[in-house]
């Protein structure tokens, strides 16, 4: 469905002084337009809204039948005939060409142009002579590269841009035939090339291709011809013979056809490249993929088949990355960047529009309300004439376009109108005898030609050709009479000033709530989304207008969206974020005003907020807005009223005001843990601590922690990127240190924090800088050990536990807090913390410690190293600060030697420091494959102690006694006789000699 909109697109008009009536005309780049009337090509200057004035004039070789202009060269090729025989000819440097007998230089294409002549080549028009084996029917110039296309009967002829360079200073532009592509059963009435792309059309059949450069399968590469389809292999029911009568009573008809992308193949048409490059710099072509065949049907319901059913208008437009300009703000055709490429062509009473990259897709269908003639694409709309209209419709190639180039859209972040969206037409406008046109930049050029009975009225028509509010149409008379026909230059108005007017119109629709509001800001949105993606003909001043322009159109999309009730509603959060928008503009911008006594709040306002005050907690609200905001959340979604209390830009909303809203929550029959958390923190900002009690009583510790899960920003909030604690977690750490471990945990727990954000947490929570960590945060990591979480890197837990529990220990640093678990706890609820092994407490009972807090650590960091999971060898570096000389660096080191199987050090060690503990020790570390030791070390040690006598004798002797008794057991008499020293006095051992040599009869 076309809507249609009685905007005013098109500005002034003038009239192109030609002497004699145009038979040809093209845009020359941004400030040109050729005009070819017989054997003569004219070029007038167009800048602005002044004058056209003619820039010069040059001789052609005979009639033009085509005319082309390419921006990248910079050159103008024409088709011409004379005495019944086409050439292809190329106009270049034709800028110098001051005056029409100037001096033109005429060479073949190809031909080396001598170093003598650069001089002369500068200053003057050059006419490159193009020869061909067939007549040329068509031609085409790539916009990005100035590669020339030319049609011939069943084949494409591409000539490659070129340079031959003179010297340092000087170059001449020059073609190379480098590619012939044959394509058979279709003639080709006009073509369009871009890049690799090529569109051929017939009378009713569209062809569009791809040239690859690159072989396929292994294949050489050479200059020989490649079939890239088969012409045998045709789709079942698809014949390409033309239309022809059998006889006189009936006609064979071929069947409408549409192929898309690999199924084009199937079309039946064959396509055979050949290539004829000689330069080996220029990328040749080698292969062809097919993307789209079409083909339509004559129409025969008036019983006679009609000459004039014929497609016209193809065209290729290409739409080019937006950040590919320079700084100085040329865009160079080799610096232009292809993001999406659009194919477009026309039957009488329809159009179609493609897009032809990445996917093949129909976009757009144009149904014209009269017979069109002709038609020409923009990256903004689509241009129609009829026999007295010139019609103006939207286009979706911007639409299209930013979906490639933003991966972003269609998201929370960003948003586009889609591609889909119904075309409107924004203008059709009142010509009599249109009979062609062209576009170039902001112009639209008319030719028009009345009947001779149709001249006076014609005459009349240009005094009301345009009628726009307040703008007076400035219309230039001719210098000569008019003689039944006139080109015309029409100027578009700049695409600010028609958003303007479109923004406008749509303010009839406002009051109804319609789609068409939608619609005609979303038309709106992707002018100005269109123009700014043509950047090359922007100005600084100019882009930053359509900047401005493009973040209002996402506002008034955003106001759309956010109060109609729509399926779309969502899209409100993407477009206000693009607006740049503040929640408080935003707000501000809403009709507050009840209807009937009650207020109604769409889903796309809600939807909105609700997402705004997660992701903008830097905002704070006014009281009267976040008063507002709770109202209306009241009303539309009760459910999540302690959500939107929770966020930081609610800051400032009154207490009263909350409470009294959670109250109507409970009356209303909706209560739950989420609401009594949120009634806590409320009576906390008033000051009321008997209802935050009693609040906070009403459920189970484990039913807080799961309201705190659901609302982690009752607790945690963060500003400027720092995590902030809110006041009740203040409360709690004072109050239910406990309950605020166990609730940081579950928000760990189901990914609500990350692991270093829980650190952040504690920290500041606790008024710590970096280096200081608080108690709070060790019963956080051993809570956390506790629970086993997957996500948490065990070893990285322990060793932040056992760096602490050292760090303590070495500087006697009681915590800060009381510890939440004792060594005990840890023990029995947590796999990770091992039973101290016995020998550590009959070490330690030595020495009387004073501080509990001290020993707790102490047996917590003993019960790491005993547990299975510990690294040992990760925390030796780090044991240095806790010294030998205190019993808890000698249990700690003689632990960590231990768990390495260091046993002969860690006997030496305690035999100095400690020898009452080293029977202990051997009963429990000297076992299997370590039971040697027992003779081999602590045997000879002992008895070598003894022998030095000391304050430590009687020890050493009751170790060796007890020492004696487990070696008499383990070996046999003659064993224990060689271990025996041999100094010994005979009576001492006598008695583990008896009992080792009566053993074996007592077994």
């Amino acid at each position: 469905m076309v809507q249609l909109y009685n905007l005013h697109p098109f500005g002034s008009q003038q009239v192109v002084p030609c002497k004699v009536e145009p038979e040809r005309f093209c845009g020359g780049g941004p400030d040109v337009l050729f005009v070819a009337a017989g054997c003569k090509v004219e070029a007038f200057a167009v800048a602005g809204q002044e004058l056209c004035q003619p820039r010069c004039a040059f001789s052609t070789l005979g009639r033009v039948l085509r005319l082309a202009y390419s921006e990248a060269g910079d050159y103008l090729v024409a088709i011409e005939e004379k005495n019944k025989a086409t050439f292809l000819r190329a106009y270049v440097n034709w800028r110098s060409k001051r005056i029409e007998n100037s001096r033109v230089c005429i060479r073949m294409v190809g031909h080396n142009v001598e170093a003598p002549f650069h001089e002369t080549f500068r200053d003057q028009m050059s006419i490159v002579e193009m020869p061909l084996s067939e007549a040329p029917l068509c031609i085409s110039c790539c916009p990005v590269k100035g590669d020339l296309l030319v049609g011939c009967t069943n084949k494409l002829v591409l000539f490659s841009l070129k340079y031959q360079i003179i010297n340092e200073e000087f170059s001449v532009l020059d073609f190379e035939r480098s590619l012939i592509i044959h394509i058979h059963d279709i003639t080709p009435i006009e073509i369009s090339f871009c890049v690799s792309y090529v569109a051929v059309m017939s009378d009713l059949e569209v062809l569009i291709l791809k040239l690859e450069s690159n072989p396929k399968n292994g294949e050489s590469v050479n200059h020989h011809p490649h079939k890239t389809n088969n012409p045998i292999k045709q789709a079942e029911g698809v014949s390409n013979e033309t239309l022809q009568p059998e006889s006189d009573d009936f006609v064979i008809c071929q069947k409408p056809m549409e192929l898309l992308g690999e199924k084009s193949e199937q079309s039946g048409i064959s396509v055979t490249l050949e290539s004829t490059g000689l330069d080996d710099e220029k990328i040749n072509y080698f292969h062809v993929q097919h993307l789209l065949y079409r083909r339509f049907a004559p129409d025969i319901s008036s019983y006679a088949l009609s000459d004039d059913i014929k497609l016209h208008s193809l065209q290729l437009l290409p739409i080019y990355q937006t950040g590919s300009l320079t700084s100085d703000r040329k865009n160079s055709s080799q610096e232009k960047e292809l993001l999406s490429l659009f194919c477009f062509f026309s039957l009488p009473h329809v159009g179609y529009l493609y897009m032809v990259v990445k996917s093949v897709e129909l976009m757009s269908i144009y149904q014209y309300p009269e017979r069109s003639q002709q038609a020409v694409l923009t990256p903004q709309f689509l241009h129609v004439i009829t026999s007295n209209n010139l019609q103006c419709f939207t286009v979706r190639c911007s639409a299209a376009a930013a979906r490639e180039e933003d991966p972003y859209l269609d998201s929370t972040l960003k948003a586009c109108p889609p591609v889909s969206m119904d075309v409107c037409a924004l203008r059709i406008q009142l010509f009599i005898g249109l009979k062609a046109i062209c576009h170039f930049k902001n112009h639209i050029i008319l030719l028009t030609k009345a009947d001779p009975e149709a001249i006076p009225e014609r005459r009349e028509s240009p005094k009301k050709l345009l009628s726009r509010k307040g703008t007076s149409v400035k219309l230039k008379t001719p210098p000569v009479a008019e003689a039944g026909w006139n080109l015309y230059i029409v100027n578009t108005i700049s695409p600010v000033q028609l958003y303007k007017e479109m923004v406008d119109y749509s303010n009839t629709y406002k009051t109804a709530k319609t789609q068409s509001c939608i619609h005609l800001l979303s038309e709106a949105h992707l002018l100005v989304r269109a123009a700014l993606m043509d950047g090359s003909q922007l100005e600084p001043g100019e882009k930053a207008e359509l900047l401005d322009a493009f973040k209002e159109s996402c506002g008034h999309l955003g106001d759309c969206y956010s109060r109609l009730d729509t399926q779309y509603s969502h899209l409100a959060l993407p477009y206000y974020k693009m607006s740049g928008l503040s929640m408080a503009e935003v707000l501000a911008r809403m009709d507050w005003a009840v209807e009937d006594g009650s207020q109604k709040y769409e889903r796309g306002l809600i939807f909105y907020i609700n997402h705004s005050l997660y992701e903008n907690p830097d905002e704070e609200l006014n009281e009267e807005l976040a008063a507002k905001v709770v109202q209306m959340f009241h009303v539309a979604e009760p459910k999540q009223l302690p959500h939107i209390l929770c966020s930081p830009s609610m800051k400032n909303i009154n207490p009263l005001t909350a409470m009294s809203y959670l109250r109507k929550l409970d009356t209303s029959g909706f209560s739950s843990v989420l609401v009594t958390l949120t009634k806590a923190a409320v009576a906390l900002k008033m000051g009321d601590l008997d209802m935050h009690r009693n609040e906070m009583k009403s459920h189970s510790e484990m039913k807080l922690v799961c309201g705190f899960i659901l609302e982690p920003r009752l607790l945690i909030q963060q500003k400027k990127g720092q995590i902030v604690p809110t006041e009740l977690a203040v409360h709690l750490k004072e109050t239910q240190p406990g309950l605020l471990v166990a609730s940081v945990l579950g928000l760990q727990k189901n990914n609500k924090i990350g692991i270093e954000e829980a650190d952040s947490f504690f920290k500041v929570l606790c008024g710590k800088d970096e280096d200081t960590i608080p108690q709070l945060l060790v019963d956080f990591w051993e809570a956390q050990l506790v629970a086993c979480l997957p996500d948490v890197l065990l070893q990285e837990l322990l060793f932040k536990l056992t760096s602490q529990y050292i760090w303590r220990l070495s500087k006697r640093q009681t915590p800060d807090t009381t510890p939440l678990r004792t060594s005990e706890d840890l023990i029995n609820a947590c796999s990770h913390y091992g039973l101290i092994y016995p020998w550590v407490n009959v070490l330690i009972s030595s020495d009387s410690l004073a501080d509990k807090n001290y020993t707790e650590d102490l047996s917590k960091l003993q019960s790491l190293i005993c547990g299975p999971s510990f690294d040992i060898a990760s925390i030796v570096p780090f044991l240095e600060p806790l010294s030998e000389d205190t019993v808890a660096g000698l249990s700690v080191q003689v632990l960590c030697r231990t768990r390495l199987k260091e046993y002969e050090q860690c006997i030496d060690t305690l035999l100095e420091r400690c020898p009452e503990a080293i029977i202990p020790y051997a009963n429990h570390e000297l076992k299997e494959e370590t039971r040697i030791l027992w003779w081999k070390k602590l045997l000879p040690e002992l008895c070598q102690r003894i022998k030095c006598g000391g304050e430590k004798y009687q020890l050493y002797l009751s170790s060796l006694k007890e020492t004696l008794s487990i070696v008499a057991v383990e070996l046999e008499l003659r064993d224990f006789l060689n271990v025996l020293p041999e100094d010994g006095t005979a009576a001492f051992f006598l008695p583990y000699l008896l009992y080792c040599s009566r053993k074996k009869p007592l077994t």
